[in-house]
């Protein structure tokens, strides 16, 4: 007999697990963490003023990656597209799912939220739909690459941080180059005959179909390059509002190792792994220990707000609980056939949602 061990499932067990995890991590940052005087004097020092500007940067980004997204949207399938104001709306939710819950499930909650807005009796509009949202997470490279070598060239760079980027753009040139291969577009590719699997990787592939459109993938290129240029400045002004006065460069060095510490979340928000992978680097410029980790709670907390609030109204607007959208995730998984039997079925009422809440 083997042992297999179950999570729990009672709500309070979890609960408790939870809160011994943030007792045991609180514990191990009171005993070994920063100089606490450090910490406090930067949060009494703040100034609010460079805190508003660096909000609304990171709104601006958010629009910017949005509308990018929409370009994706329209090259991978035929009319009637979605309106961007939904596109946005999905795209914040997105946002929301990934600050407070573990994983990337923000990825399909958008895609989950954007099906509901739009006829649930397109074929394959699911797997084509995902598909959309690992090219819009291909564009991002671009910017990406882009940063990286300027960093690697202007910025102070500790050892173990030079790894950490070199790997993520060879992985990002890897990804960029399998995408590319990947795509079709709509106008050139046949579903009769095909059977469900082969039909779903192919509408999923229809989803990189912006890879084969130069013009559309410019647009989207060009949005996620003004949003991560309005990201790097929201950096930099939140240095600015915790008076770590340091040039671009060392703001570059700061949003890249902190998307580094998020790609994998381990737990909501990486609370913790952010602040270290930003306080450690800042060292290499003479700034506290104590100052750069407060700087990266300030810093998250900017950057998750303004997601977490947008993503809020979008959901209530949406008639969403926080319940469904735990659940949202799940929803992408359902069988492509379900499209069919609408489609077959005549006088059939499309559902107005799948997904519970």
């Amino acid at each position: 007999m083997r042992f297999r061990p179950r999570v729990p499932r009672s709500p309070w067990v979890r609960g408790a697990i939870f809160v011994a995890f943030l007792c045991g991590v609180g514990a191990l940052l009171w005993w070994q963490g920063p100089n606490w005087g450090d910490f406090r004097d930067a949060f009494a020092a703040v100034v609010w003023e460079w805190v508003a500007v660096a909000v609304g940067l990171n709104l601006l980004s958010i629009v910017a990656r949005a509308a990018a997204w929409d370009a994706v949207i329209r090259s991978a399938m035929p009319p009637p597209h979605p309106r961007l104001p939904i596109v946005f709306a999905a795209f914040c939710v997105g946002l929301l799912a990934n600050a407070v819950l573990p994983g990337r499930v923000g990825e399909l909650a958008r895609v989950a939220v954007l099906t509901r807005r739009m006829d649930g009796r397109r074929r394959g509009l699911w797997p084509t739909l995902v598909g959309t949202v690992f090219a819009h997470r291909v564009f991002d490279l671009v910017p990406v690459v882009m940063l990286v070598i300027w960093v690697l060239i202007t910025a102070k760079i500790p050892g173990w941080a030079f790894t950490s980027l070199a790997v993520v753009l060879s992985v990002g040139v890897g990804l960029f180059l399998f995408a590319f291969a990947s795509a079709r577009h709509h106008g050139h590719v046949r579903l009769e005959g095909l059977g469900s699997v082969r039909r779903i990787v192919t509408m999923a592939r229809l989803g990189l179909g912006v890879m084969r459109n130069p013009r559309a993938a410019m647009m989207a290129i060009l949005g996620q390059c003004f949003g991560w240029t309005c990201q790097l400045f929201a950096v930099w002004t939140a240095m600015r509002a915790f008076n770590v006065h340091e040039g671009l460069p060392a703001a570059g060095l700061v949003l890249l190792l902190m998307n580094v510490a998020t790609i994998v979340p381990l737990w909501p928000g990486n609370v913790g792994l952010v602040q270290v992978a930003v306080a450690t680097p800042l060292r290499q410029y003479g700034v506290a220990y104590g100052r750069g980790i407060a700087f990266g709670f300030g810093l998250q907390a900017i950057e998750t707000s303004v997601g977490v609030a947008v993503g809020l109204l979008f959901l209530a607007r949406e008639g969403l609980s926080f319940a469904g959208l735990r659940e949202m995730p799940g929803a992408v998984t359902a069988d492509d056939r379900d499209g069919e039997s609408a489609e077959e079925a005549p006088g059939h009422e499309p559902a107005r949602a799948r997904v519970p809440g």
